[in-house]
């Protein structure tokens, strides 16, 4: 059983069932990578909203957990070594979820190594580059008159979703089987729609990329890890 005295956050965000993984998230596309990956492991888990205001992810309370005030993070009870864990970064957390319920991280070890390599190429490219193509775009940096950041972001967006549907090419999933590296990589391509790009970077001309998207989003854990917990 969790002793929630050595967890700070339990004082803002109080948890039901401290027998289960806690999780601290937000629907963005790095939040919904934690949601997704445990509906899809099946892991028992409880879910706190912690929005994107300062008065939650800067507070002292989530700082405790995540001194880089950002979501999501989790707490599991049940740990290595039969201690409680906790873990901050999306990427981390994947990986984490996948060895400890040995689901979504392939069958050998080579097999691991190859969705590890994508989920590390959303983590240094995929999520930074677009994430940048959204703020120069649809938030404040799109008063930034000097064009060169959109078109910075634009060209680099375009330039990784050629490598997505390269690898895409033949197959459903971008590590052979479906693993973390699609639900690292698929919440970001979502994300293009809401920023408002895809006119700008040629979104229909990925046509295994759209493919992709679209059988991501049809999986039933997907679709409730999407909406966990709920942005209102």
């Amino acid at each position: 059983m969790l002793d929630t005295s050595q967890f700070p956050i339990m004082n803002k965000w109080s948890p039901q069932f401290p027998e289960r993984i806690q999780l601290y998230s937000f629907p963005t596309p790095n939040g919904v990578k934690a949601s997704i990956m445990l509906e899809e492991t099946g892991l028992p888990y409880e879910a706190h909203r912690v929005t994107l205001a300062d008065a939650d992810v800067k507070s002292p309370e989530f700082l405790s957990l995540n001194p880089n005030n950002k979501i999501p993070a989790i707490i599991d009870p049940n740990g290595p070594d039969n201690a409680p864990l906790a873990l901050f970064e999306s990427g981390a957390i994947l990986l984490y979820l996948a060895e400890k319920s040995g689901k979504l991280l392939g069958q050998s070890k080579a097999d691991k190594h190859r969705v590890t390599q994508w989920v590390m190429f959303q983590m240094g490219g995929i999520g930074p580059m677009f994430g940048q193509l959204g703020y120069f775009h649809k938030f404040a940096g799109s008063e930034i008159e000097d064009p060169r950041p959109r078109e910075r972001y634009a060209s680099e967006a375009k330039r990784l979703l050629s490598v997505l549907n390269t690898q895409l090419d033949g197959q459903d999933w971008i590590a052979g089987d479906y693993s973390i590296a699609d639900i690292a990589i698929a919440p970001w391509l979502r994300g293009l729609d809401y920023y408002g790009v895809k006119d700008v970077i040629g979104w229909d001309s990925y046509s295994n990329v759209t493919g992709y998207l679209d059988r991501f989003l049809d999986r039933p854990a997907v679709q409730k890890g999407l909406n966990t917990p709920s942005r209102d």
